[in-house]
């Protein structure tokens, strides 16, 4: 089941508020109406990690949940009732968190939920976006097309995934490699030739004591350095997880040369697509926020899709909340006033999405060019510190042997 937050009257007009447990939002709005109370505003309360994607870290895979969606749409399109279609899967599926999953889906309609009803139970399986989607397709009648349209919203996501890692990988690499270049450096290189250096017996150039400084740090002192990197990280971990410090972190990570560019438009892209999904499926435009914002993946974004979704509430137009979001630029702000204009908000925004992904998968094919220049000053500037360390006193050695022979 999900938690809730309402804000209502009851039946003196006083204005009260509050958390229940309920299936879906519509249901949640029921049990106030049985207690006399007229809600005025329900909201998901999202848990702590609320801005993390809901198809990851699950017990059962996206890719999955796609067969899933993907089965269903085909069964469900040949007119096998609903119960048996998800008992078949149940049966021939590999899983056994989705087998016990659907084996409770099947219970819970047996004892007189609806289809949505029962897949909120298992909110670890089905995210509350997932059930939003068949609830709007089970109430419409129109249940295939539901899973039609999840089946190709869910390989997008799975796509979408894979472009993260592939942006992230990189970068990861490259310190990786660094990181190698520094311990080979100290560990190995610089402690060969310092008993050398200091066995001539005179001022070493400054590229020399830097190095060697560096190398008998690493090498005596290598605990302290290792104390310091566990306490600041769980110093960040701790930071992270606070409200603010997730806000400042992802606000951070969207400032982040050429990465950061990448990811920010791979957010907008995944929010424009759920929530042109969420429309077109006939959910509200509060709730296609809502659900939009849990799932972007960064509590920055989602804060200002909350807050679009917050003058939306005020009666403010969709384009004028998203001009105030600051999110998009001026050509997606028009691109969503023609949508609004023209009643054709999904597909607009449908729009949007690819346009983004276009614009993520021609950064991607620049990504080596762009991170190269960066990579080159750093490799270049450790080689060089190297060269400096390492030849100015082997010159200054040369230069006294021949002072000595000439002498």
């Amino acid at each position: 089941m999900t938690q809730y937050r309402y804000i209502g009257r009851d039946a003196d007009g006083k204005l009260v508020k509050g958390k229940f447990e309920a299936m879906t939002e519509n249901a949640m709005a029921e049990q106030l109406l049985q207690q006399s109370i007229t809600p005025l505003h329900i909201d998901i309360i999202q848990p702590s990690d609320s801005t993390m994607n809901p198809f990851k870290r699950r017990k059962v895979s996206l890719e999955q949940l796609i067969t899933f969606c993907r089965q269903m749409y085909t069964l469900i399109k040949a007119g096998v009732p609903i119960v048996q279609s998800v008992r078949h899967i149940a049966e021939t599926s590999r899983s056994k968190a989705l087998t016990d999953g659907l084996n409770g889906v099947v219970e819970g309609i047996e004892g007189g939920l609806t289809f949505a009803q029962a897949l909120a139970k298992h909110p670890k399986i089905f995210p509350p976006i997932f059930v939003s989607i068949i609830d709007a397709g089970e109430n419409s009648g129109q249940l295939d097309v539901s899973f039609e349209q999840l089946t190709r919203y869910l390989e997008l996501e799975a796509s979408t995934i894979k472009t993260i890692k592939t942006v992230v990988r990189y970068p990861i690499l490259v310190t990786v490699a660094i990181c190698t270049a520094i311990i080979v450096i100290n560990f190995m290189v610089v402690p060969a030739f310092s008993k050398l250096f200091l066995s001539f017996h005179s001022e070493l150039p400054l590229p020399t004591r830097i190095l060697i400084g560096m190398s008998n740090f690493l090498t005596q002192q290598w605990y302290y350095l290792l104390i310091i990197i566990i306490l600041l990280f769980f110093i960040i971990r701790h930071i992270i997880h606070t409200k603010l410090g997730r806000l400042s972190w992802d606000h951070w990570k969207l400032k982040i040369p050429v990465i950061g560019d990448i990811m920010y438009r791979i957010i907008l892209a995944r929010f424009s697509r759920t929530f042109a999904l969420m429309l077109k499926t006939g959910l509200p435009v509060r709730r296609g926020l809502t659900l939009s914002a849990a799932i972007v993946n960064n509590e920055y974004i989602s804060e200002a899709i909350l807050a679009m979704r917050d003058h939306v509430e005020r009666g403010v137009s969709l384009t004028q909340a998203a001009r105030e979001s600051h999110l998009f630029s001026s050509l997606v702000i028009q691109m969503i006033s023609v949508g609004e204009t023209a009643g054709s908000i999904d597909t607009l925004l449908t729009e949007v999405a690819e346009y983004y992904e276009r614009e993520v998968a021609y950064d991607l094919t620049r990504l080596t060019d762009l991170i190269e220049p960066v990579l080159l000053v750093i490799m270049g500037s450790m080689v060089l510190l190297l060269a400096l360390g390492v030849f100015l006193p082997m010159w200054d050695m040369v230069q006294f042997t021949k002072f000595k022979a000439g002498g």
